[in-house]
């Protein structure tokens, strides 16, 4: 089967939707966790997170056209702060209900039943019951002009984590706390782990790592 461009651009608008998304394959479920200055606290689900680089940390998010609510987005472009959090798969169910389009006076952590945590001075509020706690601060926004997108970059500041899943390579086995993946806008899987692979080199055979 081969769909081209013009197929693609014909489809129905939620068909093409759930294709192009679902295509891209596997990615890490986020919940954003923020606050807006009148102190209402805001919990959204993600899947566009991207690796930017390591030295600064910095991490992207993709954030859809705000021709309608978009309140993390507000959030973050008020306070410049975020959190990203993950968690299991015994969550997976309330994790998809803060895609759910509530008022801006509405908390998703009460909503759909998570916990909020605070950390020291920081202003956006993590999710409690998260395994991973991220706190992020806006370093930039990059309008995407050809879809009126937005990519935000920030700026890793503090991280909290289970220690049994920081291996002493630096290494973090998300796999280890049933850390949650997802395709599209509606499907959610486990994450099972095959193995680590030495670094790859020519003329060199593949060797599995400790783990």
């Amino acid at each position: 089967m081969v769909i081209q461009l013009n197929d693609i651009q014909n489809f129905e608008s939620r068909y093409r939707a759930k294709l192009i998304n679902s295509l891209s394959g596997f990615r890490q479920v986020s919940l954003i966790g923020t606050q807006s200055k009148l102190g209402i606290t805001n919990l959204a689900i993600f899947n566009s997170l991207i690796h930017l680089g390591a030295n600064p940390p910095l991490w992207g998010l993709v954030f859809r056209p705000d021709t309608v609510q978009r309140d993390t987005l507000d959030n973050i472009l008020e306070t410049g702060v975020y959190s990203i959090n993950y968690v299991s798969s015994d969550y997976f169910q309330q994790a998809h209900q803060t895609s759910a389009k509530y008022d801006s006076n509405i908390s998703e952590f009460e909503a759909v039943g998570f916990k909020t945590t605070y950390d020291s001075d920081f202003l956006a509020p993590f999710v409690e019951e998260a395994t991973v706690k991220i706190a992020m601060k806006l370093e930039q926004v990059i309008p995407i002009e050809l879809n009126g997108t937005k990519l935000l970059i920030g700026s890793i500041q503090r991280i909290n984590l289970k220690e049994s899943i920081l291996k002493k390579d630096g290494f973090v086995a998300l796999n280890e706390e049933k850390i949650i993946a997802s395709t599209g806008l509606d499907a959610y899987y486990k994450t099972e782990l095959l193995g680590r692979l030495n670094y790859a080199q020519p003329n060199t055979k593949v060797s599995f790592l400790e783990i």
